[in-house]
């Protein structure tokens, strides 16, 4: 029997999966890791906790009974986007990683569209936005010269962790191109971007496909995680992009909702033709030369942990939502925006929180955990009706992570989005996508495709509750009306924060 493994560096914690050539999932395991915020909008990580979380989840697989390290053939990644981490000549980290949720960087965004206008959306397909990684190295250079001098290349999270592993430096298009420095359409380093600033282009990794082989093990973390240092080791993809793979979102008509930490709307694209003006993202996929288009909320399962800490900490999750189902659409009146750290689509606002309307003595907390339930997927379904306008149809979603992990939040998905919401039969996110391009790699299958056809399997579907989809569709408006009627609110609280 032969295996590969799919490794998921999430921003709370890594997931490994070893799963065997028929897409089934032998074994897991998952390792946390510590947030920092040191200051309001800053979020940060030790870039080394990641590698070691990672070869402990990757030591636990290899010691599975049954599994011997020369059955495991290939590993690749699924990575959180975006993160800045600047590795000095020897290739350490000259500090902590500034994570995708992390909002300090407000002012360099400013600095990215004075300076390159126009330029910026033809180029890179994406607007500056707090998150992306360009503003990043920006605010380090302004406020951490010492820091920035002593850098001589960057790479995002798994990026790191796979050159911990290999020894090789690489990034891949899926995870460049939210870095604000590719040429998305074009699939290269944008020199005109980077002379903008006066970037060297040495700082920038060589690109290469997310199935690409970028090596194998080096002899010293082969023994520390179990597996010969023979094993393959393959570029792997942004966490959306693989989330996508991972769900099946392999050709045109597919789109998937993903609700983890951040939620994503994504939508395939068979190529780089349709203009969104930047209304939402626009990246390369993890299948080679094509792309999708995605909207993301930052928020959107941590609302609910965000709720369950300040109000329920006594409470599993499963015992918070248990009285959801009894609450009608709307949850009495009672609305949730889910603007906790800023929001990304259709907003692209840092300053912006998040608010409940319409508290009244007669609410409980199982009104409150359904608002939020609601206002999450109210968030998720701005990026829906975006596609809608643009022409594009959207009838069958795929739902992945927390937010497919509940019945009633996934018929509640199918009435707000007015489609049919699929569920995995075997739902592991970006992992099982991490682990298709290790297959695919490996010479498996002969495509992503045939891979997924093996792998993908699906489960149950919701369907649109005709009386629930007409009150969440009038409720969806006066949703949309709370970012306008708040906004100058949350700008003049932004200086007690």
């Amino acid at each position: 029997m032969s295996y590969v493994i799919g490794i998921d560096l999430g921003t709370s914690a890594v997931k490994a999966l070893l799963v065997n050539r028929e897409g089934e999932v032998i074994a897991e395991s998952s390792q946390a890791y510590p947030l920092y915020h040191e200051h309001s909008g800053w979020s940060e990580q030790r870039p080394d906790d990641w590698t070691e979380g990672t070869l402990a989840a990757i030591r636990e697989l290899a010691a599975h009974e049954g599994v011997s390290p020369e059955q495991i053939e290939g590993i690749s990644f699924s990575g959180q986007m975006h993160g800045l981490v600047l590795l000095d000549q020897a290739g350490s980290p000259v500090r902590n990683a500034i994570l995708w949720n992390d909002t300090r960087t407000s002012a360099e965004c400013r600095e990215i569209e004075a300076a390159l206008g126009g330029k910026l959306l033809t180029i890179t397909r994406n607007p500056a936005l707090e998150g992306f990684t360009l503003p990043k190295i920006l605010w380090v250079r302004k406020h951490e010269p010492e820091n920035f001098v002593r850098a001589v290349s960057f790479v995002l999270p798994k990026d790191y962790v796979r050159y911990c592993l290999t020894g090789e430096l690489h990034m891949e298009y899926s995870d460049a191109a939210g870095t604000l420095l590719l040429d998305v359409a074009g699939k290269a380093w944008s020199a005109d971007v980077l002379g903008t600033f006066g970037l060297p282009a040495s700082i920038c990794p060589q690109l290469v496909e997310s199935h690409q082989l970028v090596g194998t093990l080096l002899p010293e973390l082969a023994a520390r995680c179990g597996l010969s240092p023979q094993t393959k080791v393959f570029a792997g993809g942004a966490d959306n992009a693989c989330g996508a793979i991972g769900a099946g979102v392999l050709q045109e008509g597919l789109t998937m909702c993903s609700i983890g930490t951040s939620g994503v709307i994504l939508s395939y694209e068979p190529d780089s033709a349709n203009d969104y003006s930047g209304k939402v993202h626009f990246f390369n996929h993890g299948k080679e030369n094509v792309f999708y288009a995605m909207g993301v909320t930052l928020a959107a399962g941590y609302s609910l942990s965000w709720f369950k800490r300040a109000f329920a900490q006594e409470l599993s999750f499963d015992e918070l939502l248990s009285e959801v189902g009894t609450v009608a659409p709307g949850a009495n009146g009672l609305l949730f925006t889910p603007y906790l750290v800023g929001e990304r689509t259709p907003h692209a606002d840092a300053a912006i929180r998040g608010s409940f309307i319409g508290i009244d003595g007669s609410h409980e907390r199982k009104h409150f955990v359904r608002a939020v339930m609601e206002g999450i997927t109210f968030s998720l379904h701005e990026s829906v009706d975006m596609f809608r306008a643009a022409g594009k149809t959207v009838d069958t979603i795929i739902s992945i992570g927390g937010g497919a992990q509940n019945p009633v939040w996934l018929q509640m998905q199918a009435d707000i989005f007015g489609a049919d919401v699929v569920a995995l039969a075997n739902e592991q996110g970006p992992g099982m996508g991490a682990a298709m391009l290790a297959a695919y790699g490996c010479g498996w299958f002969d495509s992503l495709d045939a891979c997924a056809a093996q792998f993908v399997k699906r489960g149950a579907v919701y369907k649109p509750q005709a009386a629930a989809a007409a009150d969440y569709a009038e409720l969806f408006r006066i949703y949309q009306q709370v970012y306008g009627q708040t906004r100058a609110l949350n700008e003049a609280l932004k200086r007690f924060r």
